[in-house]
């Protein structure tokens, strides 16, 4: 059981940046709340795609696109909360075997868009556990730096489907909004997508 996530030492805007910093082509999915602020801190871009509702779908979202650009990767970057809501996702991408899919939670073990309440991981249920169970060929946890180092590579290369839980500090922060019109985000990665030419719009 953990009760002080407040003084875990990795900042989520840094490991996001971290994450995103030689994207390329990199599909990104930003769960609904503050991982889609994250990915739009490191820099908006064509091929993110912000979650303004639909909690628990961003790993679902994920798969969809891995399954339909093989070519691209995938990386889907959701909060512990929003993942507990769609647990039963991670069983249906083992069972897809999406090579090109890497699922990141940053785990807080907070909700940070209803008043920081403790989630479950908090109380140790075991993400990374869920994840190998269901069949994901990689599976691992980041606790600091170092181990952050080390797992980008596996996060943004290995054969999928890939799972890490990155423990972030419990912090609140400056929202860095993403265009909050779902058309909007649809048509431009569906556009950046089959241009096959993606660019940064902010």
């Amino acid at each position: 059981m953990s009760n002080n996530s407040e003084s875990f030492p990795l900042r989520r805007r840094e490991v996001a940046k971290a994450l995103l910093a030689d994207r390329k082509d990199l599909v990104v999915v930003g769960g609904l709340g503050s991982c889609a602020w994250d990915i739009t801190d490191a820099g908006d871009h064509d091929l993110n795609f912000p979650l303004w509702g639909a909690m628990g779908g961003a790993a679902a979202i994920g798969l969809g696109l891995a399954l339909a650009k093989p070519d691209h990767r995938v990386l889907v970057l959701t909060g512990d909360g929003e993942m507990l809501m769609g647990l039963g996702s991670l069983a249906t991408i083992a069972l897809q075997k999406p090579r090109n899919l890497a699922v990141v939670v940053f785990d807080n073990e907070r909700y940070g868009e209803t008043g920081m309440q403790q989630t479950h991981t908090a109380f140790g249920a075991d993400l990374p556990g869920v994840a190998l169970a269901a069949g994901f060929r990689t599976v691992g946890t980041v606790t600091d730096q170092a181990g952050l180092v080390e797992a980008l590579p596996v996060i943004l290369g290995d054969p999928g489907p890939v799972f890490y839980t990155i423990k972030v500090r419990a912090e609140s922060l400056a929202f860095v909004l993403p265009p909050n019109d779902g058309t909007v985000l649809k048509d431009r990665m569906r556009n950046a997508l089959l241009a096959g030419d993606a660019g940064t719009t902010g």
